[in-house]
């Protein structure tokens, strides 16, 4: 649990812990140079009960906190945790057991209860709800281009996935996303337990609010080099492909593909004002009738509310099979 100025939720996060019906458990806590009460409320907790272990280091980041916590926890399993959520009593026990019991996996979530308030934030309750919608190894590995299929304190990994891919990477991207798609790319399957066993608050602090390397743009620089190592693999016409979605936005969004040496062949679209035209050079095609699987590999980037699953269902319609001729990657 990396923690940085969060006294002021972190007892509740740590009685969560300590309340855990699975009791063989270590909790490493690093302090990452914070200036509140957070160091008096850790050794507050460490005289109560020794499975506490405070590590206090100067300020240098999330993920270099993230990485300190790795290097000193000594256990085979991994469980992610942040100061100002709150676990189920039952979390680590069943993420313990999901783990046993698949032995194929290598990280294993869960769903979320979304601690905050959904109508002045319902952007990021609908994320949550996304989220949630993904349990299968199959679906997460198929969706990872989306959106980080996992609420990052939500998860039980285990430490040899570190031995073998590495930790947390440092950078001007989402650390926990990053991860992710580092070790799916090496073939991790990751699922998830049915159940919520997190409360995940959103607090005004919270980094994914006030850090630049959570915004939508950054996202996309992070998960260019995945997307482009999966399309090599799987991409039949590689390196064509055809983006779904010609707007200002999505363009820019999809810039970073072409570092990776993917070519767009065309953009895709259903407004009737846009098909027919040429953008860069590219033809605009039209969903409703144009494309063939035969001849077309698309990329689907168009990311508001309700379009990915229009897209979805538009391409199958026209024989598109998922993860063989399209991918989401908004």
């Amino acid at each position: 649990m990396p923690v940085y100025n969060g006294a002021s939720g972190l007892e509740a996060a740590l009685r969560s812990v300590l309340d855990q019906a699975f009791v063989d458990f270590e909790a490493v806590v690093v302090d990452d140079g914070s200036t509140d009460e957070t160091p008096q409320v850790l050794r507050r907790f460490q005289k109560s009960d020794a499975r506490i272990r405070p590590l206090l280091r100067p300020h240098q980041g999330i993920a270099a906190a993230l990485n300190a916590g790795l290097q000193a926890a000594r256990g085979s399993l991994i469980a992610r945790m942040d100061d100002d959520d709150v676990c189920a009593p039952e979390r680590f026990a069943e993420q313990v057991a999901w783990l046993a019991e698949h032995p194929d996996l290598g990280l294993v979530g869960s769903l979320v209860e979304f601690g905050g308030d959904r109508e002045l934030h319902r952007g990021y309750a609908l994320y949550v709800d996304w989220l949630n919608s993904l349990v299968e190894p199959a679906e997460i590995a198929l969706n990872r281009f989306v959106e980080s299929p996992f609420a990052h304190p939500s998860v039980v990994f285990r430490r040899s996935l570190v031995d073998r891919f590495g930790g947390y990477r440092e950078g001007d991207f989402p650390e926990d996303y990053e991860l992710w798609l580092r070790w799916l790319d090496g073939g991790v399957r990751m699922g998830k337990c049915r159940r919520p066993l997190l409360r995940w608050n959103d607090p005004p602090t919270r980094l994914s609010r006030t850090d630049a390397r959570y915004r939508p743009r950054a996202f996309f620089r992070c998960k260019a080099e995945y997307l482009a190592r999966w399309l090599r693999t799987h991409n039949p016409r590689h390196p064509e492909v055809a983006i779904w979605g010609a707007g200002r936005e999505t363009r820019k969004r999809i810039e970073p593909l072409a570092e990776f040496g993917v070519r767009i062949q065309a953009y895709v679209e259903i407004d009737p004002k846009k098909i027919g035209q040429v953008v860069h050079g590219r033809p605009v095609l039209d969903g409703r009738q144009a494309l063939d699987p035969e001849q077309h590999f698309v990329v689907a980037c168009v990311g508001s509310r309700g379009a990915r699953e229009d897209i979805r269902r538009r391409l199958r319609q026209a024989g598109f099979r998922e993860g063989r001729h399209f991918v989401c990657a908004a």
